[in-house]
């Protein structure tokens, strides 16, 4: 729990990423050939279900089919359990994949601040990548 704490607070001057905006740094520095994410599903068809903002994000068809599946088999809570485990495991991957990325962000701000010359012209000027 305190990894990043210290790594924030007590860091030696270390530069760290917001984890709020977008990364800066183009998605194929360091990755060649990464294809972008895409989500499974659209925001209309989110909003059309009345999915809550807080998640609706990449793992969204998988809530919707667990959705539909809660309201067909409604007295019977356990017979969505698979669908729920497919819309846990997407949420952990997308766990996983934000935490990838973040820490791909730092590394590369730690190698521009440590060479400057070596990642001024890959930076993304738009604020997204």
């Amino acid at each position: 729990m305190g990894a990043h704490l210290a790594r924030r607070y007590l860091g030696d001057g270390e530069v760290e990423p917001d984890p709020l905006n977008m990364p800066t740094f183009t998605p194929e520095l360091g990755l060649p050939g990464r294809a972008p994410r895409a989500p499974g599903c659209s925001a209309q068809q989110l909003a059309a279900a009345r999915v809550p903002l807080e998640q609706r994000d990449y793992c969204g068809q998988h809530l919707l089919r667990l959705l539909r599946c809660h309201r067909d088999a409604f007295p019977v809570p356990w017979a969505c359990h698979h669908l729920r485990h497919r819309w846990d495991s997407c949420q952990h991957r997308d766990y996983v994949m934000r935490m990838k990325e973040f820490e791909r962000e730092r590394r590369l701000l730690q190698r521009q601040k440590r060479l400057p010359a070596a990642g001024g012209d890959k930076r993304v000027t738009s604020g997204h990548g």
